[in-house]
């Protein structure tokens, strides 16, 4: 599974929730905002243009464009940070303020289940849309998603 996957599964409405959450701010702070900028082709990076992008973003990522996709997840997640630490925290991983090594082996801490305990920890903290997309992309760069997760409840 690729991350392309991972937000084509969740849908367009999913998807459109998540550019509104991206944090504009915190794409600044940590250095990301050009990047950002020039992957979506805009002239400028906002919530207006981002939300306007949408159509067009949603058209690349229908058509595997990975880079894209990877250079998305992070702007989504780097504006969710807090959630992460929480999500990682209860998972039992260690991290340094949300990040943790690539080539870290995450197995033990990703057992059966682990999604749908992480989610039903998680879901009434932080945005539903946020959560899914986070589990789901954490078991795709681990490796341990083999299928998309759907929360149970």
């Amino acid at each position: 599974m690729q991350l392309c996957d991972v937000f084509l599964t969740l849908g367009e409405s999913v998807f459109h929730d998540l550019l509104k959450r991206v944090s504009i701010s915190r794409l600044r702070t940590y250095q990301m905002y050009e990047q950002v900028k020039v992957r979506l082709h805009l002239n400028k990076l906002n919530s207006e243009a981002l939300r306007k992008s949408a159509p067009r973003v949603w058209d690349r990522l229908q058509g595997q464009d990975e880079d894209l996709a990877a250079d998305l997840s992070q702007a989504i997640l780097v504006s969710h940070l807090e959630m992460i630490i929480a999500a990682l925290d209860f998972l039992g991983v260690q991290h340094q303020d949300g990040f943790f090594g690539k080539d870290a082996d995450l197995s033990a801490h990703l057992t059966e289940g682990w999604q749908q305990r992480a989610y039903d920890a998680l879901k009434d903290k932080y945005p539903a849309s946020v959560v899914r997309f986070y589990l789901n992309h954490l078991g795709v760069e681990t490796g341990n998603a083999t299928a998309l997760f759907t929360p149970a409840s």
